[in-house]
């Protein structure tokens, strides 16, 4: 195992079940929730339609989809400073490797703002220079009551 693997594995282990802090903040307006309609080409109305989702969807307004708030992740993770950076010496890479759960408590309104914590759940070393990180991502709706999302992320850091 390299040494830069070692000590992030130790930092990692001695982390687990500790929250690592918050992100911050984005408001999702409807331009956003139109580009991923877009890009996913799921164009339900109750995520681009106002006046039909006023009219029709329980809501009453339109909803971000599940997948755009999920989508989010990646970049609300990067803006969580890390506990100790010492971890990240001789990072080469960092690879989203996938999700063993994910859940949608709640759905995100239109103009809803949020924000994530995240706490790791368990470190495994998964070669000489690779460690897996399972952690737990809740991204929470500002004035909600459940959060928007819950997933076990998988991600992998490779060490030099």
């Amino acid at each position: 195992m390299s040494e830069n693997a070692q000590k992030a594995l130790k930092i990692f282990e001695a982390s687990i079940g500790e929250l690592d802090g918050y992100s911050e903040s984005i408001k999702i307006e409807q331009e956003r929730i139109n580009a991923f309609a877009d890009a996913t080409l799921d164009h339900q109305f109750i995520h681009i339609d106002p006046v039909k989702s006023a009219e029709s969807s329980p809501y009453k307004t339109t909803i971000a989809h599940g997948y755009l708030t999920m989508s989010l992740i990646p970049h609300f993770s990067s803006t969580i400073k890390p506990k100790d950076p010492a971890a990240f010496e001789g990072l080469v890479a960092g690879i989203n490797y996938g999700m063993e759960k994910m859940r949608f408590p709640s759905p995100v309104p239109v103009n809803s703002v949020l924000r994530a914590k995240r706490e790791t759940l368990k470190a495994e070393l998964k070669g000489p220079n690779v460690i897996q990180l399972t952690q737990r991502v809740t991204i929470e709706i500002e004035g909600g009551d459940k959060p928007a999302c819950v997933a076990e992320t998988l991600t992998r850091f490779i060490y030099a």
